[in-house]
């Protein structure tokens, strides 16, 4: 056995994917298994995206390109920034990876020395505190309560800056929550940020077209210019373009960070797919009417999955502006008995049951970094979450006080 850096003993799996490997051993045993743990479309890649990509093929386009994006796309996305966020950035200032998880662990791997501090609001993505971690950084996380939305007030943010705050990083539309902020719950964020000007910013804006009910997103350097020269503005194609496994994450930001993000990205992974690239050229270029489509559908399943769970003994859920999830309370299943004589104490326990006992595979709150909750991804057919939601209601009702 070869002796592993003391740095693993930091961080743990990704909980998200580790519900997702079970519900498909499950399922390849035989089970029958609803898997509502993934965050991803359940939508086919658009064929125009698909083509780009086959012409790129054909046409040679299977080399190495720029460290961090090739000048084409690089251009794509300035267009992008400006058209939809009035974000004007130059090429210098563009970073391109293998998703946007890279674009994160490079900003972090690439800014923090021991001891500095990165404010995350929770529910947060489970990734973010353990990249932070692996970068030698600490992760100080924010309650956001329900009862706000799940979202980050300003007297909060102020109360955690300190002056080992290296970052603070938003991400809305959330996950796991779908919380979105709008341009006034921003903007007392950023009227707080301007007061610490040795805070950078990182927003996560990945989930940015994915809106609902006339929702109007916002990023915090639109909100404030003031602090366009220390916020890192992430964004990709995975989740809006339906091109997860393509693994293309994108961002704009300061020239500096980003050529220490490119000489991190250059020791490491080298140039995202070549392939990949011309496809993303593509998504935010070409027609952008799908989105459109998708989100009627996406609204029209989470407003059925909300009705449903609310009407299930012990759960409480919030509508999310935006996402693809759901972030239902528990509590009032905590304390109660199983069929089988076990005691829910967690919201651990609480989404086993429902995987042993109902066949749905949720992930938990704790995952998260804010309990007792569990998430629902409804990135999945229509059927499969109503009836879903049914076993969940039916597993709720057989608990005992």
């Amino acid at each position: 056995m070869p002796q592993l850096a003391d740095r693993l003993s930091r961080i743990k799996p990704s909980p998200t994917i580790a519900v997702t490997t079970k519900a498909r051993e499950l399922k390849a045993a035989g089970r029958d298994v609803i898997g509502l743990g993934a965050g991803e479309p359940d939508f086919e890649t658009p064929d125009n995206i698909k083509a780009a990509a086959i012409t790129a093929i054909k046409g040679g386009d299977t080399r190495y390109t720029a460290v961090d994006g090739t000048p084409e796309l690089k251009a794509a996305i300035c267009e992008k920034f400006k058209q939809d966020n009035g974000l004007v950035y130059t090429p210098d200032q563009i970073s391109v990876a293998t998703g946007g998880k890279q674009i994160l662990y490079n900003a972090f791997m690439a800014t923090l020395n021991p001891g500095d501090e990165v404010i995350i609001p929770a529910p947060f993505w489970v990734s973010y505190p353990d990249m932070v971690l692996l970068a030698d950084g600490e992760p100080v996380a924010v309650p956001c309560m329900q009862s706000n939305g799940f979202k980050l007030q300003a007297e909060d943010l102020e109360e955690a800056i300190t002056h080992k705050t290296k970052w603070v990083l938003l991400n809305s539309p959330s996950n796991p929550t779908g919380a979105a902020y709008s341009y006034d719950e921003m903007k007392a964020l950023t009227d707080v940020l301007k007061r610490h000007e040795h805070v950078m910013i990182l927003t996560d804006d990945m989930y940015e077209k994915l809106v609902y009910d006339d929702f109007e997103f916002v990023t915090p350097a639109q909100v404030e210019p003031s602090l366009y020269d220390r916020t890192l503005t992430m964004n990709g194609v995975s989740k809006a373009y339906c091109m997860t496994g393509w693994r293309i994450g994108y961002c704009g930001g300061p020239a500096a960070l980003i050529k220490a993000m490119a000489k991190i990205q250059s020791q490491s992974t080298s140039n995202p797919c070549s392939i990949s690239q011309a496809a993303a050229v593509e998504a935010l270029r070409g027609d952008q009417g799908f989105i459109a489509k998708h989100n009627d559908v996406f609204k029209a399943r989470r407003d059925m999955v909300v009705d449903l769970l609310n009407d299930c003994p012990g759960i409480n859920c919030s509508k999310p502006e935006g996402a693809f999830y759901v972030y239902p309370s528990c509590e009032g299943t905590i304390g109660k008995t199983t069929p089988d004589g076990n005691r829910i104490s967690s919201d651990g326990d609480f989404v086993t049951y429902l995987l042993e006992s109902a066949g749905v595979a949720a992930v938990q709150g704790q995952a998260f970094g804010l309990s007792p909750y569990f998430r629902i991804s409804y990135a999945t057919s229509t059927e499969a979450l109503k009836e879903a939601c049914e076993r969940i209601k039916k597993a709720c009702e057989a608990l005992t006080d």
